[in-house]
């Protein structure tokens, strides 16, 4: 029999109409909230900053896998937010105004970092471009990443945005992998994908922006 994939949101897993017991399904049943570069669901109040780590939130709801798209109840604005005190705006830019520039998130109006975190960087790169000897040792004295050992028949699940699949080494190869090498991007309520330049408006909609590229699974997370 063919194999259905979960439609609700946080499972993705797949399923068949003779094996669907009730709580196969584990869920949120409420959409996201998204402001000032925080991500949180609305059902359980749980949050993250990183968008990877943000999906990994396990559902709080259990129920039976479906191959129908739920309807999503619309998250009730959040009444309770402080709104913060009129300041003079005469002599900030709309960059420093901005305040997902302000927290060094990516935004599509004015770029990756602020104004002032791209002079610090600049700093520091003037300031390591002529490296001593103390720093040369340094770098060369920093050990290589140790990869972990896994077996390859051990399934692991794939942490490349927009894929999430499970995989073993033995099966996984250069195009194994559909994903989209990122970074996600919200901004002024939209969601989309900066790497395909695909934009919409709704989170369901969202997350079923098809991958752009191909590759390697990957189990580690997303740097």
């Amino acid at each position: 029999m063919e194999r259905l994939r979960c439609q609700r949101i946080g499972c993705n897993a797949t399923f068949t109409e003779d094996d669907n017991p009730e709580n196969s399904c584990t869920y949120h049943e409420s959409g996201p909230l998204f402001h000032d570069g925080m991500k949180k669901w609305s059902c359980c109040k749980k949050s993250s900053h990183d968008f990877s780590l943000f999906l990994e939130i396990p559902g709080c709801k259990t129920g039976k896998h479906t191959a129908e798209k739920p309807v999503i109840a619309k998250p009730a604005a959040n009444q309770n937010r402080a709104i913060p005190a009129p300041t003079s705006m005469a002599n900030v830019s709309p960059k420093d105004a901005c305040p997902r520039c302000c927290q060094g998130f990516f935004c599509s109006d004015h770029g990756s970092q602020p104004r002032e975190a791209i002079r610090k960087a600049s700093k520091s790169n003037t300031v390591t471009s002529v490296p001593s000897e103390s720093n040369t040792d340094v770098q060369q004295c920093d050990p290589a990443p140790v990869k972990k050992k896994v077996d390859i028949n051990e399934p692991q699940i794939c942490k490349n945005k927009g894929c999430g699949k499970t995989f073993t080494e033995k099966e996984n190869h250069d195009t194994a992998c559909s994903y989209h090498p990122g970074p996600a991007i919200f901004h002024d309520r939209m969601r989309g994908w900066k790497c395909c330049d695909i934009h919409v408006k709704e989170f369901d909609e969202f997350m079923s922006i098809s991958p752009c590229t191909t590759g390697w699974h990957n189990a580690s997370p997303a740097s």
